[in-house]
C-alpha cells in the first residue's frame, strides 16, 4: 500500500470510528434519560374519550393525560362513570397508550384517588392555592405541605403521586417558589407539575425551574409562553433543546407532554400535535447528540 493510500485508509478508519463512538455515546445518553411522549386529552375535549384515544394512539404518543371538567372537558369523569377501571383500561391497551395521569383542576385528587388507583396509579395535577409574599414564603409552604398530608396518604394508598402545578399568583410560582417547595417536602408521593407557559410568563427560565424541581419533578408541560396555536413546541419561538439538556440532567422520569389550551378543531388540533411531536423528538436527538 502506497504512503497516500496508507493515509487515506487510516483517515477513513478513523471517520468510522469517530462515528461509531458517537453512536455510542448517543445510545449511552438516550439509555440514561429516553424521551417519552404523552398528550392530553384536553385538546380534543368535543369527542368522546375513545375517539381522542384514538386520535393520540395514532399520533404516536406513548401515554395520556386525561382531564376532569376544566374548558368543558367530560373525560375523566366519563371514564369513571361509565367505562370504570376495567374499561378504560381496555381502551388505553386498544390504542396502545399509558396512562400518565389525571388533570383534576376541578374536583381535586381525592375525587378520583380510587379510580387512579384501580386504572393501575399514575399522577394527579392539581393547584397549589393562593400566592404568598416573598417573606411569608417559607412559612406558608411548610403550612402548605403539611395541609396536604391526607392527599399523600391517599396516594400511598392509591399507588399514585400528586404533582401541584405552578401558576401566575398560586403559591406555587416563582422558582424561589419551588426550592421552597423541595427544601419543604420530603414526600415521595408529593411533588411539581412544572408549566413552562407560566414561567416564561414571569419572566424566568424554564432550565432554571427544571433544575429547582429536581427530582421532585413528577409531570412536564411541553408548553410555551405565546398565542394561539404556537403554545405548542415547534409551533412558537422557543428552542426546547435547553429544556431536553435540563430534564435529562435532573433525570426526569414521567413523559414530555406536549400541551396547549388553544382549541381548534380536531383534524387541525392532530395536525398541529404531529408538527409539534416531530420538533420535540428532533430537538431529542439534538440534546443527546
Amino acid at each position: 500500500m502506497s504512503g497516500t493510500s496508507r493515509r487515506a485508509f487510516l483517515a477513513a478508519s478513523g471517520a468510522v470510528a469517530l462515528a461509531a463512538k458517537g453512536r455510542a455515546l448517543g445510545a449511552e445518553a438516550a439509555t440514561k434519560w429516553p424521551l417519552k411522549l404523552s398528550t392530553s386529552s384536553n385538546h380534543f375535549r368535543g369527542l368522546t374519550l375513545e375517539e381522542s384515544c384514538e386520535r393520540i394512539g395514532k399520533l404516536g404518543f406513548e401515554a395520556i393525560d386525561i382531564w376532569s371538567a376544566f374548558q368543558g372537558c367530560k373525560h375523566l369523569d366519563d371514564a369513571k362513570e361509565r367505562l370504570k377501571a376495567e374499561g378504560l383500561k381496555e381502551l388505553l391497551a386498544k390504542h396502545n397508550l399509558k396512562l400518565f395521569a389525571f388533570s383534576v383542576y376541578v374536583g381535586g385528587y381525592a375525587r378520583y384517588a380510587e379510580f387512579l388507583g384501580q386504572c393501575g396509579g399514575g399522577v394527579a395535577v392539581q393547584g397549589s392555592g393562593g400566592g404568598a409574599k416573598p417573606e411569608e414564603l417559607t412559612a406558608r409552604m411548610k403550612k402548605f405541605i403539611e395541609g396536604c398530608k391526607p392527599l399523600a396518604e391517599l396516594a400511598e394508598k392509591h399507588n399514585s403521586r400528586v404533582a401541584f402545578e405552578n401558576h401566575g399568583g398560586s403559591l406555587l410560582c416563582t422558582i424561589d417558589s419551588m426550592k421552597a417547595f423541595v427544601d419543604c417536602n420530603s414526600n415521595p408521593r408529593l411533588g411539581i407539575a412544572l408549566a413552562p407557559y407560566h414561567v416564561q410568563a414571569g419572566k424566568m427560565s424554564v432550565e432554571e425551574a427544571i433544575r429547582a424541581c429536581g427530582k421532585q419533578l413528577l409531570f412536564f408541560y411541553a408548553w410555551q409562553h405565546a398565542g394561539g396555536v404556537n403554545e405548542l413546541p415547534g409551533h412558537g419561538p422557543t428552542d426546547c433543546v435547553p429544556w431536553l439538556n435540563a430534564l435529562a440532567e435532573v433525570g426526569y422520569g414521567g413523559y414530555c407532554n406536549l400541551f396547549t389550551h388553544h382549541h381548534m378543531e380536531p383534524d387541525a388540533m392532530s395536525a398541529a400535535l404531529a408538527k409539534s411531536r416531530d420538533y420535540v423528538k428532533d430537538c431529542y436527538a439534538k440534546a443527546m447528540g
